[in-house]
């Protein structure tokens, strides 16, 4: 039997060969258009940003240390890195939010055998604005205090070793969070309860965010990781949702 975490990253690998299909691929169009402008918002952000960054979170050595700042430099880099991504994703999340919705509905209907190829209405996808924004602004109350509380140990010198690593983890727990959440609130399923199941699902969640994590890293990639998490995170919810049902073939 496959080990829990090891489910997780073939939920993603499912959603992008499901975001592939031609009877999906219209439903995908528009959270990769968004996906493609914020990408070039985030590179420009990052290669003005960089520096500055950088300056603010590395910590001062005295001159006799002046060695270490060679060896420590990636460690501060790679924080400053998830940082900038955590804006990215943020944001694209936030302005995305009713296209993934719409796009975990549609993806819900073919797992299910209920449409071989859904309809597309504007109207539909109108309607489901208001909901799914006040659902991304919960995530955003989730979201904040636990980053502000990172961003703080991360500027206290001596600890701030640590921020990196709890940066990453808490990214990845947070990737299973956003994309998982799309399928559970079209299923109507409060914020408190969808918490309450994944955390049952803990390891298989690890292990989903953690390849959505690195696919969102990786340039060029990244562009269909997003519609690929939702399409992945709904197969998720999908087969892990009920025990009694039977599983749907991707």
């Amino acid at each position: 039997m496959q080990a829990p975490v090891l489910r997780g990253p073939d939920y993603f690998t499912a959603g992008l060969r499901l975001v592939m299909q031609p009877r999906l691929r219209l439903f995908v169009l528009l959270p990769l258009s968004i996906n493609v402008l914020l990408f070039i918002g985030l590179i420009g952000l990052a290669v003005q940003q960089f520096d500055r960054l950088l300056e603010a979170f590395m910590p001062s050595l005295p001159d006799w240390l002046g060695f270490l700042q060679w060896l420590i430099w990636p460690l501060f880099a790679l924080l400053v890195l998830v940082i900038l991504f955590f804006s990215f994703t943020l944001l694209a999340n936030l302005i995305a939010a009713p296209f993934n919705g719409f796009l975990a509905e549609k993806v819900e209907e073919v797992l299910r055998g209920n449409a071989a190829a859904p309809p597309f209405y504007w109207r539909e996808l109108l309607a489901m604005v208001p909901r799914t924004l006040g659902r991304e602004l919960r995530k955003l109350a989730y979201f904040l205090p636990r980053a502000l509380a990172l961003l703080v140990l991360s500027l206290i010198p001596g600890i701030n070793f640590i921020a990196t690593p709890l940066w990453i983890l808490f990214g990845v727990w947070m990737m299973a969070v956003q994309y998982i959440d799309y399928p559970a609130d079209n299923n109507k399923l409060g914020w408190d309860e969808m918490l309450a199941w994944l955390r049952e699902r803990r390891w298989q969640c690890l292990g989903f965010g953690g390849m959505t994590y690195l696919m969102l890293l990786i340039p060029l990639v990244n562009l269909l990781a997003m519609p690929a998490a939702v399409a992945g995170a709904t197969l998720f919810w999908v087969r892990e949702g009920n025990p009694l049902e039977q599983p749907p073939q991707a």
